[in-house]
C-alpha cells in the first residue's frame, strides 16, 4: 500500500501556512494614526503577530520607533524576537502569575491611550488563558481551579469562556472600555467554531451577549463546585460584561483575518491535487472526540468497501471528558478511537492534529500536535499487544502513540485555527 505520511504532513503544513501571521497580517493593518500605535496581543500567535506589526510599521511604513509601543502575551515556548513590543510568556491552558502581570500591564497601556492613538489588539487562540485579570475578591488560584474543572468537564470553549468573562476585568469587552478614548482595531485569528468574536480570547474588545446568570447556570450544568468567593462574584452585578450599545465600542472595529474554514479549504485543495475525492465535513465540528471518531471510521470503511479514493476532512474543536489519569488531547484521543475501529483496515491513513502544534497536554511547547495512524500502526499494535480501548479508558492516548511511534511532533506553529483531521482512503 502507498505510504501517505508525507502527504498527510504536507496537507497539515498547508493548512497552517494559510493562517500564519507572516503570510496574512500585513494586508489587514490600518493606516498610521496621528498619535501612537499601541499594540496589545494575546494568544499563541501573539509574538509572531507583534513581530509582523513591527516589520510593517517600522520597516515598510517608516514609523518612528518612539511612536510604537505595546505588549504581547503568549504561551510558553512561543517567543519570537521583537524590537519595540515586549513579549511575556504565560501559562496555557491554565493561567499563571505571568498572565496576571501581562493582563495588568496591558490594561495600563490601554488606559493611557489618547484620542489620537491607535490601540491595535491582536488576538489568537490561547488569549483567554494568557490574559488573566480576576475580578475583585477572586484570587488567581481560585480562578485556576474553576478553569481546570471546566477543562476536565468536556465543556466546549464557548461555555468555558462565558464563565471566564464574568470573572475577569479584561475579557467580555472590558479592554475596550479601558481604552475608550482611542481608536480600537482588533485583528483576530479565529480558533473557535463559527468564528464567534465574543468567544475568541473571550472577546476583550467586543460586546458580550452572555450574562452572569448564564455563567452560574453553566457551573451547575457541568457540576463545577466553586469557592464561595467565586459564587459571590457571579452574583455581583458589577461583574456583568459589557453589552451592545456601550460607549466603549463607539470607535472600535473587529476583523477576523484567518479562520478554520480558509485553512480547511487549503487542505482540501492539496488533497484534490493528489488525486483524492474530498468529503468536507465542515470547519465547525464539536463533540466528544472518541464518539466523533466512531462516526468517521464508518465513513472511511464504507469508502474503502466501495473502492473510492477519498479524503475525509474536518475542522472544529472536539472535547474530551476526562475519566482516567493518562495524557493526551482531543486529536490524539480521536486518533486512538479511530485505531480501535479501523484495526487492520488496509489503505486508510489518518492525521489528527491541532494547528497550534500542541494537542492538550500540560501546556508544554514540546507536547505533540496530534497523531498519525496507518497500517504500520496496526502492525505495531499487534506486535506490542496494545489494546486501544484500554488506553482510551484511561485517556492515555499519548502513551499509546509514543509506544507505536506515531505522535506528530511539530513544535509551536505560531498560529491556531483549531484542529485538522484528515482521513485518506486509498484502496489501490
Amino acid at each position: 500500500m502507498t505510504d501517505h505520511r508525507k502527504l498527510l504532513r504536507a496537507i497539515f503544513d498547508t493548512a497552517v501556512a494559510a493562517a500564519h501571521p507572516d503570510n496574512i497580517l500585513a494586508a489587514h493593518l490600518p493606516p498610521l494614526p496621528e498619535g501612537r500605535v499601541i499594540c496589545l496581543a494575546a494568544g499563541k500567535a501573539a509574538a509572531a503577530m507583534a513581530a509582523a506589526v513591527e516589520r510593517h510599521y517600522l520597516d515598510d511604513a517608516g514609523l518612528d520607533p518612539a511612536r510604537l509601543a505595546g505588549l504581547a502575551a503568549t504561551r510558553y515556548g512561543h517567543l519570537v524576537p521583537t524590537r519595540r513590543i515586549k513579549v511575556i510568556e504565560a501559562g496555557h491552558p491554565v493561567p499563571d502569575e505571568a498572565g496576571l502581570h501581562a493582563a495588568a500591564a496591558s490594561l495600563t497601556l490601554a488606559s493611557a491611550a489618547t484620542a489620537d492613538d491607535l490601540l491595535l489588539v491582536l488576538l489568537s487562540g490561547g488569549g483567554s488563558a494568557n490574559w488573566i485579570a480576576p475580578v475583585d475578591g477572586i484570587s488567581i488560584a481560585q480562578k485556576q481551579r474553576v478553569n481546570q474543572a471546566l477543562l476536565r468537564s468536556g465543556a466546549p470553549i464557548g461555555d468555558i469562556n462565558t464563565v471566564r468573562k464574568h470573572l475577569s476585568r479584561i475579557k467580555g469587552g472590558r479592554l475596550a472600555r479601558a481604552a475608550s478614548r482611542a481608536e480600537i482595531v482588533t485583528l483576530a485569528i479565529s480558533d473557535v467554531p463559527r468564528d464567534e468574536p465574543t468567544v475568541i480570547a473571550s472577546g476583550p474588545t467586543v460586546p458580550d451577549p452572555t450574562t452572569l446568570a448564564d455563567a452560574r447556570a453553566l457551573l451547575t450544568q457541568y457540576r463545577i463546585a466553586c469557592d464561595d468567593a467565586v459564587s459571590r462574584a457571579l452574583d455581583d452585578p458589577a461583574n456583568e460584561s459589557c453589552k451592545p450599545g456601550d460607549a466603549a465600542f463607539a470607535r472600535a472595529r473587529f476583523e477576523i483575518i484567518a479562520r478554520p474554514r480558509t485553512s480547511l479549504d487549503a487542505a482540501a485543495s492539496l488533497a484534490r491535487e493528489a488525486g483524492f475525492e474530498v468529503l468536507d465535513l465542515g470547519a465547525n465540528l464539536e463533540g466528544e472526540a472518541r464518539d466523533v471518531a466512531v462516526e468517521h471510521a464508518k465513513l472511511a470503511l464504507e469508502a474503502r468497501a466501495d473502492g473510492r479514493k477519498l479524503a475525509i476532512l474536518s475542522g472544529g474543536e472536539l472535547t474530551v471528558t476526562v475519566r482516567g489519569n493518562g495524557r493526551g488531547g482531543p486529536n490524539q484521543e480521536y486518533a486512538l478511537s479511530l485505531a480501535s475501529q479501523l484495526k487492520d483496515a488496509a489503505g486508510v491513513s489518518v492525521l489528527a492534529a491541532d494547528t497550534d502544534g500542541a494537542d492538550g497536554g500540560a501546556g508544554d511547547a514540546s507536547d505533540p500536535a496530534g497523531a498519525v495512524i496507518d497500517t504500520s500502526t496496526f502492525r505495531t499494535m499487534r506486535a506490542l499487544k496494545l489494546d486501544p480501548l484500554t488506553y482510551l479508558a484511561d485517556n492515555d492516548a499519548t502513551a499509546f502513540f509514543a509506544a507505536t511511534g506515531d505522535l506528530l511532533l511539530t513544535g509551536p506553529t505560531l498560529t491556531n485555527v483549531n484542529d485538522l483531521r484528515v482521513i485518506l482512503v486509498d484502496p489501490a
